[in-house]
């Protein structure tokens, strides 16, 4: 047997297990196996969880960015500010829509859209701040004049000023990517209190059927039984797993203490979501490539819109950058054991 300090240490590993694996039996058993009853009931519990009146389910986090957007009924050329910061998906359904997004900063050290930075023009019809590794966003900050959309794809069961995040805007996307707090291996899905809203991304979901009529044009972006059995029982006990990881980011936070890391948390009376532990460092880099050779996985935070070559015309942005070329995170799952945690840190306290 490898000692276990030779073991490598995952990034992820989503908490599935028994009630996962009978959860699939059972749709596999019922022969329904696309959208049904599964579906039905995860986007009732998925409402509960974000106190809203509407969840709908599709196929990717991606995928609810996309017809949440689509959704608003914006027109072409329309600009929709999204951070600097962020995995490339949310300003990608932007420009898809025929929008034009437009990039704004982020504070760099909540790596957040930076409120005082958004600057309306006459063509400004939307915002879609994002919460970043589940740090909830200074909503509340932004005009109040233009729609939020969340992009809350790691924010499940975070929390801003009392209320769940999911819950903030005209909508809310969700993801439940396998490095989620709730997984369905892929898939996503949309939140809103508006009725017409939720009805027109139901419709878009489907090809565009509405009834036995098709008045606009839809995609295929439908989520299975399948999947939502495996992200049912997750979802049935989100609490259970948003305190495991609350433990893990305090276990982290603990042992990380006086060393030259920028640690992450949320503002003072929210709940943070946790769906990655990201701490900032100088020589992100040259860390990251030391703690993989050590057999740990670490990956960077996310990326810096304005370096990669679809956005580079926007001009410098320096949160973003400097965000970009310090954030790093730590294996974070809630299978680490604490000897890992030890090794982890340890390794990083030599590297740094």
């Amino acid at each position: 047997m490898v000692p276990e300090e030779l073991d490598p240490i995952r990034l992820a590993w989503p908490d599935v297990g028994q009630a996962e694996l009978d959860a699939l039996a059972e749709v596999i058993a019922d022969g329904r196996l696309t959208m049904g009853p599964r579906v039905a009931a995860f986007e009732a519990e998925l409402a509960r969880a974000c106190e809203t009146r509407h969840a709908v389910a599709v196929s990717s986090g991606t995928a609810a960015l996309h017809l949440a957007v689509i959704a608003l009924g914006l027109d072409p050329g329309d600009e929709v500010i999204v951070p600097a910061y962020t995995f490339p998906a949310t300003a990608n359904v932007v420009a898809l829509a025929g929008l034009k997004p437009v990039l704004v900063d982020v504070d760099p050290v909540t790596m957040n859209l930076d409120p005082a930075l958004v600057e309306v023009g006459p063509r400004t019809k939307a915002i879609l701040p994002v919460h970043l590794f589940g740090r909830p966003a200074r909503l509340e900050e932004l005009p109040p004049d233009l729609p939020l959309l969340e992009d809350a794809a790691a924010a499940l069961g975070a929390r801003r000023r009392g209320r769940p995040c999911g819950s903030l805007g005209v909508a809310a996307c969700h993801s439940f990517h396998p490095r989620k707090i709730v997984t369905t291996g892929e898939g996503g899905a949309v939140t809103t209190d508006d009725d017409r809203f939720a009805d027109r991304v139901r419709s878009l979901r489907h090809h565009g059927w509405q009834g036995d009529d098709m008045p606009h044009p839809g995609l295929n972006y439908r989520l299975s039984d399948l999947l939502c059995a495996v992200g049912l029982p997750q979802l049935r006990r989100l609490d259970e797993l948003l305190a495991a990881r609350t433990r893990l980011a305090a276990a982290y936070t603990e042992r990380l203490h006086g060393l030259p890391v920028v640690l992450p948390e949320a503002d003072e009376g929210d709940v943070h979501g946790w769906q990655a532990y990201v701490v900032q460092v100088d020589r992100r880099d040259d860390v990251l490539a030391g703690l993989r050779a050590a057999g740990i996985e670490a990956q960077i935070g996310t990326y810096a819109l304005p370096l990669l070559s679809a956005y580079r015309d926007q001009g410098f942005f320096p949160g973003a950058t400097h965000a970009y070329e310090h954030a790093l995170a730590l294996p974070f799952h809630s299978r680490l054991t604490e000897s890992q945690l030890d090794r982890v840190v340890e390794v990083l306290g030599r590297l740094l």
